[in-house]
């Protein structure tokens, strides 16, 4: 919200009142000559304000991109004239735009332009030759061309070692094949890791694979010398910024662009930039310089960066004081990163993988990516200047060390509505949440996982046990807290209804329930991603709910997913969204999804699953082959199937 919109909210309410009753939420009737006629009203739909003191409407109607009625349709009229246009949703719900509590909104334009590695459903990438199939594809087309142009970089993003029939990651060898003169780089779906070619590796001076790397590593060939292409964490990073450095300004602006309209294609209205180093702060600013942002963007900047907020006029302070948007664009804090991925098992752990990665001990936890020096100065940094953070910690132990360090900045500086955030909190245990609340953390947690990668988690990462209690939403709420349910694209796609699917039914790819006992109400899930990451945000007074002086962000859904079968809420389709009264996104025949298909067993086809009777669940047939020692051939699997 601008500045202005602000102040347009306090002028009606000062001009109106505000009257509450149980059917209405609407405006004192004003003197005749002061009347104000709706710009837009919208009726004959599900309306779900999330709202819990009116959590349903018949109409709302809005001015200058703020809601000035929610109600029934008798109290509306009123404030309807000749120009008021008149949305008939024709049955239809409608529900308030989605708060993004954390993902990565100038990446994932990156993501959108560059070739589709996803495994399915989201894409077709599931083994090496599809893999390198798909980036020669892409590099052909219009879309690649442009980008090599722009770059000089062939870029593709969204591989899964877990979900590549080969099981392990791809490496320079692989990317040869796609160009020996040009620098190839595939980037893991988890954001963690990132794969080169011979020639991006020496651009890059990536040349001697024993050399330490503070967080990170670079992985080797046979001969413990030379690099395999492979980067993690901090390894990865300082290449990544090797290839932004080659990134055409105008070029970077378009990618800004592209990752706001998927966003939006989502219902998203408030986007997130959650770990924005100088360049991508650069771009973000030039954008807003430019032109008024399609959706609000709030920017955390990494810690590296953070001197970017003493003279950036998109930094106004946190807290309440600092809620002011700049032609969309407000930089909200800063970001921590404490460890890395756990699908790619580098999230820093307090007990072992269940399976450690290749060439690792049976001990292997992971590791951090920073120090508790690190992180224990950026906090008393950050208190000291009032300044809200966010922490990236998946690992239990990484939380431990961020829990630690809240603590003890606290105790210099006293208690205070900070709002500070866990991000992630994958195998946040059940001892710590008591511990979050007495700190004030507020945790954004992932169940998203729980389908992506929940079979995973159980058969690799984390065991049975460890597995079913990944992102303890339950146990949150329980405890008196709330949660926000995020994406973190471009990880996944920012897909709302997944996301909400996903904390609501914690179903994996195979069909599995994974820690039933987690599971939330679809009112609980959606209140996760509309007035709970807008109160993480400090904005829940502004966003988050429809209510009467609140920005009219709404989002047009094809189905109610508070009483849909839960099992189709991620089916449900995003047909319009509404930023400021403005639409910015609605649903045509070239936007639909990938995915989203199941057989009458709940087997994703496009996510290679098939039903197996004699196994009674989903299996995806190279995987079988190789549980069960069978040929990698449909009709040993066809057979085996039969029982």
């Amino acid at each position: 919200m601008s500045s202005i919109n602000m102040i347009k909210t306090l002028s009606i309410i000062l001009l109106f009142g505000l009257t509450a009753c149980s059917e209405n939420q609407q405006i004192s009737k004003p003197k005749e000559s002061e009347q104000i006629i709706a710009d837009a009203v919208y009726t004959n739909g599900m309306i779900v304000t999330v709202n819990d003191k009116q959590p349903k409407a018949q109409a709302v109607a809005i001015k200058d991109g703020l809601i000035i009625y929610v109600g029934d349709l008798r109290g509306v009229k009123p404030l309807m004239g000749d120009a008021t246009v008149t949305h008939d949703l024709n049955g239809k719900t409608m529900v308030p735009g989605f708060v993004d509590a954390h993902g990565h909104v100038v990446a994932a334009g990156l993501q959108a332009a560059s070739a589709n590695l996803l495994p399915a459903p989201d894409g077709l990438v599931n083994d090496f030759n599809a893999l390198v199939n798909t980036l020669n594809e892409w590099k052909a087309t219009d879309n690649g061309q442009s980008f090599i142009e722009n770059t000089g970089w062939l870029l593709g993003f969204g591989f899964d070692d877990s979900q590549l029939a080969e099981q392990v990651f791809p490496t320079a060898n692989e990317l040869n094949k796609v160009s020996m003169d040009k620098p190839v780089m595939i980037i893991h779906q988890s954001g963690h890791f990132g794969v080169f070619n011979d020639v991006a590796l020496k651009m890059a001076g990536v040349t001697d694979c024993t050399k330490k790397v503070p967080g990170g590593i670079i992985r080797c060939k046979d001969d413990k010398k030379t690099p395999n292409g492979v980067l993690e964490e901090n390894a990865f990073f300082s290449v990544l910024s090797v290839f932004q450095k080659n990134i055409k300004p105008a070029f970077n602006l378009s990618l800004f662009e592209q990752g706001m309209h998927n966003f939006a294609r989502f219902g998203y209205t408030t986007a997130q930039e959650g770990r924005a180093f100088a360049p991508t702060v650069d771009v973000a600013e030039s954008q807003a310089q430019k032109t008024e942002l399609p959706i609000d963007v709030a920017l955390y900047v990494d810690y590296t960066a953070k001197d970017k907020l003493d003279n950036s006029p998109y930094y106004t302070g946190s807290g309440y004081d600092g809620i002011s948007y700049n032609n969309g664009l407000r930089i909200a804090g800063i970001k921590l990163t404490l460890d890395g991925s756990p699908q790619g098992k580098t999230a820093w752990l307090s007990l072992p993988y269940y399976v450690p990665p290749e060439g690792e001990s049976k001990d292997y936890a992971g590791y951090p990516a920073m120090t508790a020096e690190q992180v224990e100065n950026e906090l008393m940094d950050a208190f000291a200047k009032n300044r809200q953070v966010l922490a990236h910690c998946n690992g239990d132990a990484a939380i431990e060390r961020y829990i630690s360090a809240v603590g003890k900045a606290t105790e210099k500086y006293g208690d205070r509505d900070r709002r500070i955030v866990l991000i992630h909190g994958q195998t946040l245990r059940k001892d710590q949440i008591p511990r979050l609340k007495a700190l004030g953390i507020m945790p954004s947690l992932f169940p998203m996982h729980t389908f992506y990668w929940g079979d995973w988690h159980k058969t690799s990462v984390l065991g049975p046990d460890r597995a079913k209690y990944i992102s303890p939403t339950r146990d949150v709420l329980d405890a008196g807290m709330i949660f926000s349910s995020h994406h973190d694209a471009p990880v996944a796609l920012p897909d709302s209804m997944r996301v909400l699917g996903a904390t609501v039914t914690r179903v994996t790819r195979s069909g599995e329930i994974l820690g039933p006992n987690q599971r939330v109400t679809p009112y609980e899930g959606l209140k996760a991603i509309t007035i709970w990451p807008a109160y993480q945000h400090f904005e829940e007074k502004q966003k988050g709910s429809i209510e009467v002086g609140k920005q009219a962000d709404f989002v047009i859904l094809s189905a109610n997913p508070l009483t849909v079968d839960p099992l189709t809420i991620a089916s449900i389709k995003v047909l319009e969204t509404i930023n400021n009264g403005k639409t910015v996104f609605t649903l045509n025949d070239q936007e639909q999804v990938v995915g989203n298909d199941k057989d009458e067993h709940g087997c994703i086809a496009s996510a290679g699953y098939q039903w197996c009777a004699s196994q009674q669940q989903c299996i995806r047939p190279w995987e079988l082959a190789k549980n069960e020692n069978l040929a990698n051939e449909q009709d040993a699997v066809t057979d085996f199937c039969k029982g």
